[in-house]
This record gives structure tokens, sequence and C-alpha cells, in this order.
């Protein structure tokens, strides 16, 4: 079991000053699952005040039994196991540095949610069932003493749910929502980042409380449909919170596109193209995955029958004006909630091989940003696919695809000479006109045939030379290398996007 030096050594120590102490929840799950745990918790018997005479350096802030205890190490050290650092804030005199904050909480029952979210009374425990009783999921109740014979105490079938992949809440389903109704959500990210399926009681109990969720904050609310998002399965995802009830409460604009039919190329209705299109999505980034899901999300509202068709002209800028509604609403911060607005708003963006031009691609590198392309190509072949088109990349994609490396990159230019006209004036002494521009296509040429030579002192030296010469010649001998030398580049940028 990879389990981390420190942390072994954490219940060592509580064990050796006369407490119970063992690993437990989602760091239990993960090992079981062959998973790199993400978190580690430790479970103990010691009371707050009892852990803080083991560990001086820790910290209690709270009423919930919590202690906070940091990792230390020396700067130049490398950390013996693979916990990723969270902080690297200098401390005291001995110059460590703090790379992890293990939670060392008391066991505890709770009792009483008046919000739906947190306990109005916590009692400390002195037995582990106690606190393994408290807890939202069967697979999330386990516990283990890696320090003897790592038995894993499972008072609830969880290593029997991990076999069978169920997400199962640990006792009556609808106790465990009514104490907590984020545990609803989390039991669909669970399910969609696991591979698991709900189990059925513990499903219905969710429909039936499904309107909870609003005492969840919209950070929450948040934070779970990222994850969602960013799981393998995120459009399984948004489906299970439709089937449980929960979407109607997070994303109400997304359901009003159910039975919403669409014609020409559509044969999905718009909801079933959204969620297909957030299926398809090519890009593994969560927010690229929101706008696949949120592009179409004005059609319903711009739906109109002309002549016997239905319509649905300029949705993207309605699409857009909601997609940023709903991320304010959910306290996205302001450079995703940009970033996925301006891919709504642009996924419409006309191309037609043959009539657009490279100035007109510039043009939309301008207004979409360079950083934002290839995001909007692959919201557009989210797009497609998400409508029945069973060809992701169509020739005038691929050809857009080329047409941007090619005026993004512009690699045979002069504006790759480790000088430029400016250095000639000042260096040179030469006076503006044509005869700058010929003697860096003469120097350009000689780059490309020797890139060694692209240095600021080979190139003034040479340059120097050039001055004294009759040009002409020299400029339309450079000319010809130049063009020849674009030419192989484009028929290799080309090749890459068959085109």
């Amino acid at each position: 079991m990879n389990i981390p030096s420190y942390i072994k050594k954490i219940i060592h120590d509580l064990q050796q000053a006369g407490h119970e102490a063992y690993i437990v929840g989602g760091c239990v799950r993960d090992i079981l699952l062959n998973r790199q745990a993400q978190d580690w918790d430790i479970t103990t018997s010691a009371r707050p005040e009892q852990i803080l005479e083991v560990f001086p350096e820790a910290k209690y802030e709270n009423k919930f039994g919590t202690v906070l205890y940091p990792i230390r190490q020396a700067p130049h050290q490398s950390k013996n196991d693979s916990q990723k650092i969270q902080s690297s804030k200098p401390q005291s005199s001995d110059s460590t540095i703090v790379v992890d904050v293990v939670e060392i909480t008391t066991y505890r029952s709770e009792q009483n949610y008046n919000d739906r979210r947190h306990p109005d009374i916590v009692r400390f425990e002195t037995k582990l069932d106690k606190d393994l009783e408290r807890r939202d999921f069967t697979i999330n109740a386990l516990a283990l003493n890696p320090n003897q014979s790592d038995k894993i105490i499972d008072l609830f079938g969880g290593q029997k749910d991990l076999k069978l992949k169920i997400i199962r809440a640990v006792g009556e389903p609808s106790d465990r929502f009514k104490e907590d109704a984020l545990r609803m959500l989390r039991a669909i990210r669970f399910s969609v980042q696991l591979g698991f399926k709900l189990e059925p009681k513990t499903q219905r109990a969710i429909v039936k409380l499904a309107g909870n969720v609003k005492f969840v904050s919209a950070e929450r609310i948040r934070d779970e449909l990222i994850k969602i998002l960013a799981s393998p399965q995120p459009s399984e995802g948004i489906l299970l919170l439709h089937d449980t009830k929960l979407l109607q409460y997070i994303l109400p604009e997304l359901e009003r596109g159910l039975g919403v039919k669409q014609d020409r190329h559509h044969i999905y209705t718009v909801f079933k193209h959204n969620i297909l299109s957030l299926k398809y999505c090519p890009s593994q980034e969560w927010p690229v995955r929101l706008a696949a899901l949120l592009h179409d999300i004005g059609k319903p509202k711009t739906r109109k029958i002309i002549k016997g068709i239905a319509t649905f002209y300029n949705h993207e800028y309605l699409s857009a004006r909601m997609t940023e509604k709903i991320m304010k609403r959910l306290k996205f911060s302001n450079e995703n909630r940009l970033r996925v607005v301006n891919l709504v708003k642009n996924h419409m963006f006309y191309y037609n091989v043959g009539e657009v031009t490279a100035a007109s691609v510039r043009r939309l590198l301008v207004k979409v940003g360079q950083e934002n392309l290839q995001d909007l190509i692959y919201l557009r072949v989210a797009d497609r696919l998400g409508s029945g088109t069973p060809k992701a990349m169509p020739y005038k994609l691929r050809h857009l695809q080329y047409m941007l490396e090619k005026v993004q990159h512009d690699p045979i230019s002069v504006k790759m000479l480790k000088i430029n006209g400016d250095d000639l004036l000042l260096k040179l002494k030469l006076k503006p006109g044509p005869k700058i521009g010929a003697i860096l296509d003469v120097l350009l040429s000689a780059v490309i045939s020797h890139p060694e030579l692209n240095t600021q002192e080979y190139l003034l030296r040479r340059a120097r030379e050039l001055k004294e010469l009759n040009l002409e010649e020299l400029r339309t001998s450079a000319q010809e290398v130049i063009a020849e030398k674009r030419s192989a580049e484009d028929q290799q940028i080309k090749k890459h996007y068959r085109v």
C-alpha cells in the first residue's frame, strides 16, 4: 500500500501516546481501487487538546474536532512520497516549508442539520464505529491502521460495494441527504469519477430530496459541477443530474431544451444535442466542456418557424448572455467566465474555403484570441458530432487549422532575423528607403540556407558589405530563395492538415 511515511508516523505517534488512530475515508477507498490518493485523513480517539499535546505545531481553530497538522521539510530536500506540494511559505528560523497539511479528526457523531449542510450538535466519541456511522457513502466509511495488520475496518459493506461498483449511502439514504444536501451532488460526482452506479434506494432518496440542493452554497455546487465536467464521463453526470431531478435546480436553463425540436442537419432536440456535444467534446479541459454543454441554451428562446422550418437566429449571442448569468450565479472566476462566454458567443464563426482570406483569419484571431482558437475548433467538432454528423473534422475545419498555423507563425519572414530595419538605420547610417528592405531580403535568404548565420554580429557585418553593392540583382535572387522556402513550408503545413 502506497501510504506516505509521514502518515504512518502520525498514526504511530498517536498510538504511542495511548490513542487509537486510523486513516479513513476516500484515501482508503483509493488504496483499494489502486488509485493515487489525493488527500490523507486521519481519525483518532484523541480529543483535540490531546492531539495538540502530541503535535505542538498543529492548529485547532474550529469546533468540529479537526486539527490541522503541517508537514515540514527543508526546501532543498525532495519528498519521499508523491504528494503534491500545497504551499511553500518559509517557516521559522529552521528554513522549512510546509509541503502538506494533514487533517486529524477526533471520533465524532453529529445531530440536527437545520441548514441541511452543517451539524448543530457535534459530540466527540470514544469508538470508531460512531465516527464511521456519520459518513456519507459505504465506500468512504472505511478505516485502516497501516502500522498493524493492514486490516480494513468495514462496518457497512464498503468493500463489497467497491467490487459491485455501487454508490450506496451509509444507513438510511434520506437521513444522510437531509443531514447534508451536498452529498447528493457528491453521489453523482463519485459515480462518474469512478464509473459506478447509484444504488436504487440511494437514487430514489436523491430524487425525493433534490429540492434541498438549494440550501447548498453556489461555490460548493460549482466545485462539484467542475469535478463532474472533468470526469471521464461528463455527459453521463449531467444526465444523472437530470434523472435525479437535481439539474432543474442547478442549470434550469439547460432543461428548457427538453423536447425542443430542430430542423435541417440537427436530428436531436436542443437538450439532447447539448448533452451529446459535451459527450463528444475532444477537449479534456472542463471550461471547453462547459462551453460545449451550454453553447445552444439560447435556442429555445430564439426558436421561430419560418416557412415551416425551425430557425434560431442569433441564438449564440443569447446563449453567451445566459452562460454569463449562470457562471456569475455559481460564482465562477472572472477568468473562467470570460473564457467560456467567449467560446459560446463565437461558436458560429463563418468559414468557407475560397471565401475566407488570410486577413479575415487574422481578424478572427484578434476577435477570439489566439489562445482560444484551438478550443473554438474543439467546440465546433463537439457541435458537429452532437448533431449526429459522423465526420468530426470536415475539409473546411482542417483548412482553417492550416490557415491558422500559416498566419500565426509566418516562419519565413524578416521578423525571424536577429536585426531589423532600425538596426540598419542606426548602425549603418542608412537613410529610410527600399535599400533597407533589399538588404533584409538578402540577409534572410542567407539565413534560410544557413540558420547558424542568424546572429546580430554576422548580419551587421554582412549588411555593411551589401550596402555598397547594387542590390537589385541580389534582391531578385534572394526573393526566389524566400519564395521557394515559403512554398515548401506551406506544402508541409497543408500535408499535416490534409488540405
